[in-house]
């Protein structure tokens, strides 16, 4: 069973390595199942099963991952940006990037891939240390990394779905690694994230941030389904691990996650 399962995701990252190359092309679930040598209804079945999207949506997030890329580090126009990443309307993709991102293509640029925090309405600075009363809607747990992630300021936030995208119901940022309360937390089902840097140290303040671009030099972590009602409190405990090739693209553009800035924005939330 075990080799079995190992061949199915073997043949989903060859998948998504060609989805990688070639984002661009008009690219159809056919194309895909083809290059996985499944039927079109099985692959579907088992990639969705393995990175928790379909087909089409991860190769959504991964056009607008290039689109960010190519933003930060091209002149390119938008409009040759949004051809070459596969969209025919420059004003189609404005409008996902934008829903996707959090923050426009050319806003986006001119941020350099960062979001201001106080463009956040549901987001806090500090997600720790907070008293939890069973009269408000919980998510709570501890954010831990695995030995080969040196993680810094962390990330986590409550989404619709496995990709971190869109205006997260919830977020907070917190200085480091360690217990996180998300609270009023409406009803819904919603998927805990947590990212960060990868590979910098806790306390090092210098350097741009790496976050800005998908999920290279990013580590990150998941928990979910979770369910939410009226006056619940969830614990969804996180491993932040080394981003790899079938987690979804990080497309929300997060705050500064330098840690000298963490800690500016604490100091004037005090």
């Amino acid at each position: 069973m075990q080799a079995v399962e190992q061949a199915v995701e073997r043949a989903v990252e060859h998948v998504i390595e060609a989805i990688h190359e070639n984002y661009g092309e008009e690219l159809c679930i056919d194309d895909l199942a083809r290059t996985a040598r499944y039927s079109k209804f099985h692959f579907t079945r088992i990639f969705q099963r393995t990175t928790g999207l379909t087909p089409g949506r991860f190769l959504s997030a991964v056009r607008l991952q290039k689109a960010k890329q190519l933003l930060t580090s091209t002149s390119l126009t938008v409009t040759d940006i949004s051809h070459m990443v596969g969209y025919t309307s420059v004003g189609t993709f404005s409008s996902r990037f934008a829903y996707s991102v959090g923050v426009p293509p050319r806003t986006y640029r001119r941020l350099g891939g960062r979001r201001p925090w106080r463009s956040f309405p549901n987001g806090r600075i500090d997600g720790s240390h907070r008293a939890v009363t069973h009269t408000r809607s919980t998510v709570r747990g501890t954010i831990s990394c695995t030995d080969t992630v040196c993680a810094g300021p962390v990330f986590v936030g409550l989404f619709p779905s496995r990709i971190p995208q869109g205006e997260p119901v919830r977020c907070a940022v917190l200085p480091r690694t360690g217990s996180y309360v998300l609270d009023d937390v409406p009803p819904g089902t919603w998927y805990a994230v947590a990212c960060c840097p990868q590979g910098r140290p806790a306390g090092q303040g210098t350097g741009p941030s790496a976050a800005a671009d998908g999920c290279e030099g990013m580590a990150v972590g998941y928990h979910g389904p979770i369910t939410m009602h009226p006056g619940v409190v969830r614990i969804a405990d996180l491993t932040i691990r080394p981003a790899c090739p079938l987690d979804p693209p990080v497309l929300l553009a997060l705050p500064d996650m330098r840690a000298d800035s963490v800690v500016a924005n604490l100091e004037a939330a005090a």
